[in-house]
């Protein structure tokens, strides 16, 4: 489809050597790609480099919030309407990508988030998600879809509101939410694909499940004023 608008594709990047390039050549058919990779050391810069797509190195590994804030400076700085954003370890379908610029161009929201059908997610994630959207959506007062998955399109001005966060690890998407909901910005859904393979979880267990519940506590009051 012909865009009326300038949006990028966002992939934050930690040792995915294995499915980077794939994701990137999809992507790269629809949209141009950025690629910020999170201090890998495996080689994924290297094959990052060799696929044409831009590149930039975050040294040392500092997490995905992080990753994501460094390729919105950049994308707003650029004068991109929006990103599109999905993980580079193949859980993303790239091709799923003119489901979102179709809603971006019927809606002009500020925040697509793609849900996931969680009956199809392996048992641990399923409970996991399951979890996490609940308490979300009972912080929010408000029913949550699906508030961890990754595949979003995110607004230059959502980007701009977003770069004031103290998160740098995976919470920050969740509080990416909060903060287009304050803001007076439009949220909307697109169902996507629901994939698992042999992917590696980054998530460090114990300190993700401090920091989801602190923020939830923070989300929380702040939807009580």
């Amino acid at each position: 489809m012909e865009l009326s608008m300038k949006i990028l594709a966002l992939i934050p990047a930690y040792n995915e050597s294995k499915h980077i390039a794939k994701v990137i050549s999809q992507a790269a058919a629809l949209l141009p790609v950025l690629v910020v990779d999170d201090g890998s050391s495996d080689g994924t810069a290297d094959i990052v480099k060799q696929t044409g797509a831009i590149l930039i190195e975050v040294k040392p590994n500092q997490g995905k919030g992080n990753a994501l804030k460094t390729g919105f400076s950049w994308a707003v700085e650029k004068g991109y309407d929006g990103v599109i954003t999905l993980d580079a370890d193949g859980q993303h379908d790239p091709l799923e990508i003119p489901t979102f610029l179709q809603e971006i161009e019927d809606t002009h929201p500020d925040l697509v988030i793609g849900y996931r059908d969680f009956s199809r997610m392996p048992l641990s994630r399923k409970i996991a998600n399951t979890t996490g959207r609940v308490l979300f959506g009972w912080a929010m007062r408000q029913p949550i879809r699906d508030n961890q998955s990754g595949y979003r399109y995110v607004s230059a001005r959502l980007m701009q509101a977003s770069m004031v966060s103290q998160l740098s690890s995976f919470e920050f998407e969740v509080e990416n939410i909060l903060t287009c909901l304050q803001n007076g910005m439009i949220l909307s859904w697109v169902p996507i694909k629901t994939i698992y393979a042999n992917e590696k979880s980054h998530i460090q267990p114990i300190k993700h499940v401090i920091n989801f519940f602190a923020l939830i506590n923070r989300v929380r009051r702040a939807t009580s004023r």
